[in-house]
């Protein structure tokens, strides 16, 4: 009744200032609706001040990639839990490199197994071959270059790959891989077409269709001058794909890639700026120095540093401590105690505190970011089976966007120069991709309790929830075929040898020798 008085007042007085009392009154009840009254409020006190504006994914990522790829890599090169970070997921993703097993389609390709077997370990052999000496730049196999590609990838949040062809004495595979960082795909001077951001050219349908790649490091201190490639997607003749682009999506329309640490920056640098300062304060504490005020202050009887060690000798007011020195102090001077109380008893508690949250974002579970195994064995375990859901997918990640297409690639050449025979290849896609499907291996899961986990897997196998091949492979990250071949070599030598009797046979065949037979 008061508000509607007020109104009715105002309204005499100043008609207009009533039309912006009642906009302003209408505007309210628009905003403050549905996520209007929670988490899109304009008028609540605890969210106002909240910088939320945003923009396209190329004003908010492209624009502000170089300074996010320099500081992630400033934290790389000097922050230990970043570091650390990064080189766990390279490890467990990556670690050795991811190796192929060819699985071509052998009931349509219309081969016996004995054919399709002796074919995928034919292209095994010339695959390895290959690898060997595949990179462009002639310093790594293709197992090191897996490894690079994708630290590289968490680093700047993307990288590109080029496949040239480069003849070189005794190889017989002109199919090369050059690694480019991602600073190198960048817009020319000049460039202010709207199709053309962060060194992408993309069409009407947002599909890139040229990268922009600099001859020179863009950062590089040295480099005077700097020329562009304007290097196409595919071969304008032959189709052929001229540029990987290796980065995840977190956006539709996204051209560029995001280094992994984007959302982390801040937390770990202030969190290694305070673990600095607290050794610096624990290492300062450490340093039991004696001052002592003297009236001859010419003689000293100790000098905290050397003189050809100190660091501000410049200083006449500087002391530089060291452990256990004697500083003579001059007539008047003395010394207040400052007592650091280090080492800090809060300090373990709050990084870990805030490492918890660090591995939450990157996906990474505390225990697995820091190495720190103290819970129970339930927990543990399921700190590692956490884990391994994001190193498993973005081992298929790599696989999808680096290891097949250079695989494919791989086939092409070999196919066509007649080192791999398959007919019908170039004839059709789908006998290709008969031909081209391929499973590839890394390296396996670490076990807490190995015992446990090889019962498991023979459960899973005999179940038919699983395959041997398969087990194998997660357990120990090896071949079954290569397995089987080796240990009838070995069963072979021992029962020559006299080594292997029929009983151990039978034990060995019915179970563990040691241990009850479950069956």
């Amino acid at each position: 009744m008061i508000q509607k008085m007020i109104d009715k007042v105002v309204e005499v007085v100043s008609p207009e200032r009533a039309l912006r009392r009642e906009a302003a009154r209408r505007t309210l009840r628009v905003l403050n609706s549905g996520y209007g009254n929670h988490g899109a409020s304009r008028t609540k006190k605890s969210l106002i001040g909240w910088n939320h504006k945003g923009g396209s994914p190329d004003d908010d990522i492209t624009d502000n990639l170089e300074v996010l790829r320099q500081r992630s890599r400033d934290l790389y090169m000097g922050g230990p839990l970043a570091t650390g970070a990064l080189k766990t997921l390279r490890t467990n993703v990556v670690g050795y490199g991811l190796r192929v097993k060819p699985q071509i389609d052998a009931d349509f390709l219309g081969m016996s197994d004995e054919e399709a077997d002796e074919w995928e370990r034919h292209v095994e052999r010339e695959f390895q071959l290959w690898a060997e000496d595949c990179d462009a730049g002639r310093m790594l196999d293709f197992y090191e270059m897996q490894a690079l590609v994708f630290l590289s990838m968490l680093m700047s949040g993307d990288v590109f790959c080029t496949m040239p062809m480069i003849e070189r004495p005794g190889n017989p595979y002109a199919l090369k891989i050059a690694v480019i960082e991602a600073d190198r795909v960048c817009n020319p001077p000049g460039v202010t077409s709207p199709n053309i951001r962060g060194g992408i050219e993309v069409d009407q349908f947002g599909a890139p269709i040229a990268y922009y790649i600099a001859q020179k490091h863009p950062l590089d201190s040295k480099s005077m001058q700097n020329k562009w490639a304007r290097v196409p997607v595919f071969g304008e003749r032959t189709g052929r794909r001229n540029v990987l682009h290796l980065m995840e999506f977190e956006r539709p329309g996204q051209r560029r890639g995001v280094p992994i640490l984007a959302p982390v920056i801040e937390s770990l640098k202030q969190l290694t700026r305070y673990s600095e300062a607290e050794l610096m304060a624990a290492v300062v504490s450490g340093m039991f120095t004696v001052f002592i005020t003297s009236k001859t202050p010419e003689t000293p009887l100790g000098e905290a540093v050397p003189l050809e060690q100190q660091v501000d000798v410049t200083d006449e007011n500087s002391y530089e401590l060291g452990n256990g020195a004697i500083i003579a102090l001059g007539e008047g001077e003395d010394v207040k105690e400052v007592n650091p109380a280090r080492p800090n008893t809060a300090f373990d508690s709050f990084v870990m505190s805030m490492t918890r949250q660090i591995g939450a974002a990157l996906e990474i579970p505390y225990e697995v970011l820091v190495k720190h195994f103290t819970a129970s064995y339930s927990a543990s375990r399921a700190a590692l089976l956490e884990a391994w859901k994001m190193f498993r997918m973005r081992r298929s990640w790599l696989i999808s966007k680096f290891c097949k297409p250079i695989y494919n690639e791989f086939l092409y050449e070999a196919v066509a120069r007649g080192r791999i025979n398959a007919p019908g290849f170039f004839d059709d896609p789908i006998i290709r991709a008969a031909y081209s499907n391929a499973e590839w291996y890394g390296p396996s899961q670490g076990q807490i309790d190995p015992l446990k986990e090889v019962n498991a897997a023979k459960i899973r196998v005999q179940e038919g929830f699983s395959t041997r091949a398969r087990e194998a492979t997660e357990l120990t990250g090896s071949d079954f075929e290569m397995i089987v071949r080796q240990r009838t070599k070995e069963e072979k030598m021992m029962r020559e040898g006299g080594l292997l009797t029929n009983a151990s046979e039978n034990q060995e065949v019915l179970g563990v020798p040691g241990v009850e037979n479950e069956e």
